[in-house]
């Protein structure tokens, strides 16, 4: 059984095609079956053959690979401790043992992590011999243990390109402007990060990059503002939404909103930088917030992204054939020219919960900036094209009206 959770990537159905594809090719196993809404399918009995899905559609796997957000559906449910309440685990494994199921993937982010890690301590507990393995999957790439996430890639790779259209909009006027551009990333600065790789030889944009890792002093960006406003009359900022003060404390957030992992619910940091700048520098300003726009760009994703991505579904069944289980696949760069990568996996104990951040010395020493090894982590990252198919000039993807009929679960 395979359920992906969390939020949307470009990437995360090429993962799904991937375990249909290793479970197709498996010796062991024979029918993969997919749950609706993440964990919340097997609570909901709200499951759906995959196998016998591919057979009617013979082109589905690779129609899925390019479709963005999750074919499956997504959640955003956290699993009490089995030690508090094991009513939800004892009802999830006798779902696997009326479906015959012998392994399960789940595919996400930090948060889904958690439940791979749940789920295998509470099999350990009793004794269960269900191999429970996690595959990697966030634009945030902010998961331990593997190289960098699938998803990852296009979003930069979206944010890139934005980044230097939005110059291009900007540069056609010969007036002062800020442009402030709000990008994803809670606590790791890896998506804002990657606006750089916008750069060229003839827009040095975005000409301040302020990442989560380095703690933001409002004085000091504008007083940045002021300086490259002497020099140049268009100025582009990107952010991440997570950027905080030394204390702690966000920029911008909602303070008594919090997702049921606890995480604060953040908006407005852009926006919060336009005051700024429309208070002390009085020049034209606008703020752009990305948000969900840089999840799903199916048009502008990485083939280097998606290829992986449906590799490592292969190997998660690779690695549950083997006996693996309590784990999660991995990525590991094994040379950077040429780009090249091997497949592994981690203990999921040493993943779960954790969050992998922009190292400080790949952030300038002002905090404002990126440095050249950064850019050399992420170039081969956004490499190669995808093909799109379009009908009636649209992108043709898969038919998902099977989550749009679906009943709210939480």
């Amino acid at each position: 059984m395979v359920a992906q959770s969390g939020g949307p990537t470009v990437a995360i159905n090429a993962s799904l095609a991937g375990v249909i594809s290793g479970v197709t090719k498996s010796g062991q196993y024979d029918t993969v079956y997919g749950s609706i809404n993440g964990i919340l399918g097997i609570l909901h009995d709200n499951i759906m053959n995959l196998s016998e899905l591919v057979k009617k559609q013979p082109d589905a796997l690779s129609t899925l690979t390019h479709t963005p957000a999750m074919y499956l559906g997504s959640c955003r449910f956290k699993l009490p401790d089995f030690l508090d309440d094991d009513s939800a685990y004892i009802y999830i494994f006798q779902q696997f043992e009326a479906l015959n199921i012998k392994a399960f993937f789940y595919i996400g982010g930090n948060d889904s992590m958690d439940t791979v890690l749940k789920l295998s301590n509470y099999a350990k507990k009793i004794g269960s011999d269900i191999r429970i393995i996690g595959i990697p999957k966030t634009i945030d790439n902010d998961l331990m243990e593997t190289d960098h996430t699938p998803g990852f890639g296009s979003a930069a790779k979206y944010i890139a390109s934005s980044i230097l259209e939005i110059a291009h909009d900007t540069f056609i006027y010969a007036v002062k402007s800020v442009t402030i551009v709000e990008i994803m990333g809670r606590d790791a600065g890896w998506l804002t990060a990657a606006s750089a790789l916008a750069r060229n030889e003839y827009s040095t944009a975005p000409h301040l990059i302020y990442l989560p890792e380095v703690a933001f002093d409002k004085d000091a960006f504008l007083r940045d503002v002021k300086e490259l406003l002497e020099t140049t009359n268009n100025v582009i900022v990107a952010i991440s939404e997570g950027i905080h003060d030394a204390d702690g404390n966000y920029i911008s957030a909602s303070e008594s909103s919090t997702d049921t992992f606890g995480h604060s619910q953040l908006s407005g940091a852009g926006k919060c930088l336009e005051y700024m700048i429309k208070e002390n520098i009085h020049v034209k300003v606008r703020s752009v917030e990305v948000n969900v726009l840089q999840r799903c760009a199916s048009h502008l994703s990485s083939k280097t992204d998606l290829d992986e991505s449906f590799l490592l579904g292969e190997k998660a069944v690779a690695c549950a054939e083997e006996g693996l289980t309590a784990s999660m696949v991995t990525l590991k760069r094994t040379s950077n020219t040429p780009y090249q990568v091997s497949y592994g996996h981690a203990r999921i104990e040493s993943i779960a919960n954790e969050a992998k951040s922009v190292p400080t010395e790949w952030i300038s020493e002002a905090g404002n900036d990126i440095r050249e090894p950064l850019l050399d982590y992420l170039r081969p990252l956004i490499q190669g094209e995808v093909p799109v198919t379009y009908k009636n000039g649209l992108p043709m993807y898969m038919n998902v009206s099977h989550l749009s009929n679906s009943k709210p679960l939480n």
